[in-house]
């Protein structure tokens, strides 16, 4: 069964890992080169597994647009947005035996360096491969 670990942040935090003044922790130089080592290896572990299918990181919301419609009228909005704090930073894939392992490969993200003051989560969701899947 394939599961997503989606990771995530704010824009708060992007900005304080590259440097810049925000109100939450600071993030250093080495902060940020631990945190890129970690989930470098992170990577590599999945892969070596044979469970990890696809990761990537994504660009700070601020390059962000959000495209809907309201009252049947299409709108584009860019980011980032007043009505969330939180949003999606980076996703892994993997295909694993279980919910329970995805939620092991999950928990290992803990063991990501930053300032103690960051609070991390991510959360795992089984993949639907098609509609049968779908339960109510």
């Amino acid at each position: 069964m394939k599961y997503m670990i989606s990771a995530y942040g704010s824009q708060r935090d992007y900005d304080a890992m590259i440097g810049a003044a925000t109100d939450g922790p600071v993030w250093t130089p080495d902060d940020f080169a631990a945190m890129g080592a970690f989930m470098e290896s992170f990577a590599k572990e999945l892969e070596a597994s044979g469970e990890l299918v696809e990761t990537r990181g994504l660009a700070a919301p601020a390059h962000t647009r959000r495209v809907g419609s309201r009252d049947g009228v299409p709108f584009v909005t860019d980011g980032p947005y007043a009505e969330t704090q939180e949003v999606l930073a980076g996703y892994w894939i993997v295909e694993c035996e279980s919910f329970d392992r995805a939620t092991e490969i999950a928990a290992g993200l803990n063991r990501c360096p930053g300032p103690e003051q960051v609070t991390a989560y991510a959360d795992v969701r089984p993949i639907l491969e098609g509609r049968a899947d779908l339960e109510l």
